[in-house]
């Protein structure tokens, strides 16, 4: 299937999802989803009339073995790395997720032309932007998504010019861009802002000397493609090691660019006149492998989890084990068996190679599971405790201090009605109605689609009991425009 510039696809939920009874039957199939063409200029839709709910209930152990999908913020700067190319660049092991479905609706009302594989490839993305006409990120496009802001430097590079709306996303913090700015700047770029966007423009980028203020991990993606088509060389020093940038750096090698250091605190980059499409595969996601592996402790289950890469999970291994857990790792797998006894293990995140955020919600709730007090410093999001709260209403014992959560083990769960805040944060609720007593409701479960590719079906595969359902009662929202 190929997307043309025409009004993106929005998936919303089906008419089946609104059937009364749905809570509390597991046999009976809903449909998921429907597609219809939403016309953006017109668009006056109230979110929570599409909101989907989780319900799981509690108690099953997880056993048998689940593939995971490729990492969402690996394929969204890979995405982004196509606009540098007049030639195809095709993706495999491209996650199925919401983020992506954005990223590619972005691309092509920008001119592009992104053929989605089906079968067997149906995870394989060919993006062509031979023809770019329209070098702008819409808010309406762009306001749900951080990654957005990937799309300036190779903008920039490529056409001279770019406007792109100011980044949205999870609301766990502030997420500036002036490290992005500063960047192009360094580099020649001339930059201004207004009416929420950033306007950049250059007759070319020349290559420059970046420090960066603090490490930044699209920053660093964004200012390292920017520099593949500038004149002369680019040094940028304090950037992030993250695996996602090596991947990115990997691709943008293969597209002719020429980058020393990828994974190291400084890169250095020799600019091109052109770059050349390529062929890549996205790596695993490793924070959609921990999310399991802690599922798969909590719930006393027996998981091989597939397609994986256990070396980028160092410090979430190394803790685990602290607690308690054993884990067998091959090069490319990872198993965790039932019979653990946890106890508390105090965790701290940091950039990589440290213990990810992304995976401090998931790790809080198997604290609440774990034998005396555990204290969780987040060090990278200042608001990023959103979940304890849901997790206090059913019954974990945590309190939280500034940038500490205290979290006081073993305390059992109980099923309740909860929300979303933020991707991570929905996951970390998922977890905990695995092993919760009873049937808990999630809302507002487009934070997890955002970033997990069909989590409810993978869980139910190996033993869970959740059911996606639609809005029991919606509430009135004024129709969009929809057109053929």
């Amino acid at each position: 299937m190929k997307l043309v510039p025409k009004s993106p696809n929005v998936r919303t939920p089906g008419p089946a999802s609104l059937l009364p009874g749905a809570i509390g039957d597991f046999k009976k199939p809903v449909s998921r989803s429907r597609t219809i063409r939403i016309d953006f200029r017109n668009i006056a839709i109230a979110p929570e009339s599409l909101m989907d709910k989780f319900v799981i209930r509690g108690g099953n152990p997880l056993v048998g073995s689940v593939r995971i999908s490729g990492a969402k913020n690996a394929a969204l700067p890979a995405m982004a790395a196509a606009i540098l190319t007049d030639e195809p660049v095709i993706l495999e092991n491209i996650p199925d997720v919401r983020d992506i479905q954005t990223e590619r609706n972005l691309l092509v009302s920008m001119g592009a032309e992104v053929e989605l594989g089906y079968g067997r490839a149906s995870h394989r993305t060919t993006i062509s932007c031979s023809n770019l006409a329209n070098p702008e990120a819409a808010y309406e496009l762009v306001k749900t998504m951080r990654a957005s802001t990937l799309v300036l430097g190779p903008l920039v590079a490529r056409m001279g010019r770019a406007r792109v709306s100011q980044p949205g996303g999870c609301a766990i913090g502030a997420r500036p861009i002036d490290l992005h700015i500063k960047g192009l700047e360094r580099l020649g770029a001339t930059i201004k802002q207004e009416h929420g966007y950033i306007e950049a423009s250059a007759e070319r980028l020349r290559g420059g000397h970046i420090i960066f203020d603090k490490i930044t991990v699209t920053g660093t993606e964004d200012l390292m493609m920017a520099a593949t088509l500038a004149q002369g060389e680019t040094i940028m020093e304090n950037c992030a090691r993250e695996p996602e940038v090596t991947d990115l750096a990997a691709l943008l090698t293969k597209m002719g660019a020429r980058i020393e250091g990828a994974g190291t605190h400084t890169i250095r980059i020799q600019g091109v006149e052109k770059l050349h499409g390529a062929r890549h595969r996205i790596i695993p996601d490793r924070i959609e492998a921990g999310t399991f592996v802690i599922a798969a402790v909590l719930t006393g289950g027996d998981l091989t989890l597939t397609n994986c890469d256990p070396s980028h999970l160092g410090a979430l291994i190394q803790k685990l084990e602290e607690a308690g857990v054993r884990i067998r790792t091959a090069p490319d797998s990872m198993r965790v068996t039932n019979g653990h006894q946890l106890i508390a293990a105090d965790i701290t995140t940091e950039e990589y190679p440290g213990f990810p955020t992304d995976m401090q919600a998931q790790y809080m709730t198997l604290a609440t599971q774990a034998q005396g007090t555990s204290i969780i410093t987040e060090n990278i999001f200042e608001n990023r405790f959103m979940h304890a709260h849901e997790l206090v209403r059913m019954g974990a014992h945590i309190k939280v201090e500034g940038s500490r959560a205290i979290v006081r083990g073993k305390t059992p769960l109980s099923s309740a009605a909860v929300q979303c805040s933020d991707l991570r944060a929905s996951a970390s609720l998922v977890i905990a109605a695995l092993v919760a007593d009873g049937e808990t409701i999630i809302d507002r479960v487009y934070h997890v689609d955002r970033g997990y590719e069909r989590i409810e079906e993978k869980l139910k595969s190996v033993g869970a009991q959740v059911r996606r359902i639609g809005e029991i009662l919606p509430k009135r929202a004024t129709a969009p425009s929809v057109v053929a």
